[in-house]
This record gives C-alpha cells, structure tokens and sequence, in this order.
C-alpha cells in the first residue's frame, strides 16, 4: 500500500441526518467503521495504521482469517470488511459469501494480491461490491469505500476494463475475437486434470512461446499471478517444465 497526501474533506454535503449525501441520493455514514482481514501480520498492521489517518474512517476491528473475520463481524457490525482472499482456515471468498448472507449491511471490498480471473470472479458472486488489488493507495480505498457504502461499486480501474472485456464476449484475452462460443459466453466446460479456464489460457499461451511476460501482458494479470498459474497447472498435469507442458497442451487439443 502506498501513502496518501492529506485531504481537508471529502467530497459530498453533509446531510441533516449526520451522513454524507451522494449525487444518487444514497447515504453514507459519517464515520466508515472497517474491519480489516488480512493474514500477513505486517500487512495488516499496515492497513490499520493506514486506514486510521483518513478522515472520516474508524478502524474497528482487524481479523487474521476468514473465521475471524467472520466472528468478529457478529460482533462489531461493521459498515465494512477489507477482505484479502488468500487466508487460512476460510479463504476471503468462503469469508465474504457467510459475511453478505448473516450481515447483508455490512458491505465487503477484496483488498488482494491477485488480479485474475479465478479471484475476481468468485470474490464478486460471494457478494463483494468491490476489488483492490494491494498496490492501490490511500486514496483509492477509500474511494472504494465511500462507493460501496453509496450503493455502487468500488472497483479498481482494471478490474472495470475486465468486466466490460466478459459482457462483450466475443473478445479473448488479447482483444481478438474468441473462436468457440463456450469460452466467448464465459461458460466453461472444464478442462483436463481439473485445469480452471485462466489456467488453460496460461498453457496455451505457453505452448505458443510466450514468456511469463508476455502471458502476463496478454492476459492483463501481473507476472506473479502468471507464475501461480504455472504452478498450479504443472501440479495438476504433473508436468516438471514448459517442454514437456507444450507436449501436454498439444496431446489434449489445447493448442493445435
């Protein structure tokens, strides 16, 4: 997380109840009262500090896992839970499904490392109403804070171009037109070895050449993402490098 300048105010009038009224008429609370879910220790020692000099913004609470997260929401009733994904015990997707089922007010935006597909998309149907990845500042959380207690969205600028990329189907990763009508709808009928969609994408486009970079670029994911795919991909295949990764991908049609 990076810093934030110092701001006097923050946009919108106070309306006569005490909240801050907003151009659609919803109506946030004066103080944001947030929960943080974070397992790395620093991490969330940061994000507290952070989030503790911003106007308007009350930190109530800060869980190291899911199950945390989940118990201490009962019990604080926050206005909203900042929500990593990748925890032990209940991942941040489990979290924010029971979150938005038992606490429909309180509000969840995933604050995470990962950009991909296989994070956003899950992180959305559990009911979260916004998505940061972790080198967002100040200033964007808590944007994405006033959005999401404002009845909109609170999504970063990347994730926004990617949902416009799946409702206009019809597009690949690269911005060419998706060949099948499957993959172009979004559906997914599964893939060899239990292989996810993005994961199939990333050895396809290893069977192509392409370096970790260049998947990176034409996926629009971060070359750490990239690498995850990698991994996980060759656990399920049981492959031990790219040769014997491309000779996969072109013995089950992946490539041809």
């Amino acid at each position: 997380m990076t810093g934030r300048s110092g701001r006097a105010d923050r946009p919108g009038d106070a309306g006569p109840s005490g909240g801050v009224e907003r151009s659609g008429g919803a109506r946030r609370p004066e103080t944001a009262r947030v929960l943080v879910a974070e397992d790395q220790t620093v991490v969330r020692e940061g994000l507290v500090l952070m989030l503790g000099l911003l106007p308007g913004v009350e930190v109530v609470g800060a869980a190291a896992d899911g199950e945390e997260a989940v118990r201490l929401v009962a019990r604080l009733d926050p206005d909203v839970v900042l929500m990593d994904l990748r925890m032990p015990r209940c991942d941040g997707v489990e979290a924010t499904r029971r979150v938005r089922a038992e606490h429909p007010r309180t509000q969840v935006v995933v604050l995470t490392t990962y950009d991909d597909d296989d994070s956003l998309f899950p992180a959305l149907r559990a009911g979260a109403r916004g998505y940061l990845t972790k080198d967002a500042d100040a200033d964007a959380v808590l944007r994405a804070v006033d959005a999401v207690l404002s009845g909109e969205a609170g999504l970063a600028a990347s994730v926004q171009a990617r949902l416009l990329d799946r409702l206009a189907y019809g597009t690949a990763p690269d911005g060419a037109p998706r060949e099948d009508t499957a993959a172009a709808t979004g559906a997914w009928s599964g893939g060899p070895d239990g292989l996810t969609e993005r994961e199939t994408e990333v050895l396809a486009l290893i069977a192509e050449g392409l370096s970790n970079q260049e998947v990176a670029r034409a996926l629009h994911i971060g070359t750490a993402t990239v690498k995850t795919h990698i991994n996980n991909l060759f656990a399920k295949t049981g492959v031990r490098d790219r040769a014997q990764a491309v000779r996969y991908a072109y013995r089950h049609g992946i490539v041809t």
